[in-house]
């Protein structure tokens, strides 16, 4: 039993530190897909002031 929470700690480390170098990776190799493109939105308010 012990030797199987050792490599699920392992996985889990191993996951945390690839997620980790993903976030900081992705944008620079242009892997950042799944971003929206920006674009910018005016909708006219009405204020009702008396």
């Amino acid at each position: 039993m012990g030797r199987i929470l050792k490599w699920l700690f392992y996985l889990v480390l191993l996951g945390a530190v690839l997620l980790v170098v993903y976030a900081y990776v992705a944008e620079p190799l242009g892997l950042d897909s799944f971003a929206p493109a920006p674009e910018e939105v005016r909708q006219p308010v009405d204020l009702d002031v008396d």
